[in-house]
């Protein structure tokens, strides 16, 4: 166990942290989920758009890598495409 008042502070810190982008990445996933079940092509343009912004966001925090973002941004504009 820490001993220091610091170190008990930032355990605490980490932890509120590690939820916050646990959160955040799962609701990026959510709306990959909703791009991927969308049969519509115009409303899987809103709602991939909306998931792009999540993941840029995911990056921008240092939460997922910027290139595992451009993977799945490319992986998603691509399945959006080929539904029209």
């Amino acid at each position: 166990m820490a001993n220091h008042k610091s170190t008990l502070k930032r355990i605490r810190s980490n932890e509120a942290k590690t939820a916050r982008n646990k959160y955040q990445h799962k609701t990026a996933r959510t709306w990959i989920k909703k791009v991927r079940l969308s049969e519509d092509k115009s409303e899987a343009d809103k709602v991939m758009r909306e998931a792009f912004s999540k993941l840029d966001k995911l990056v921008k925090k240092n939460i997922i890598h910027k290139n595992k973002a451009a993977n799945v941004k490319s992986k998603l504009a691509k399945h959006v495409a080929s539904l029209g």
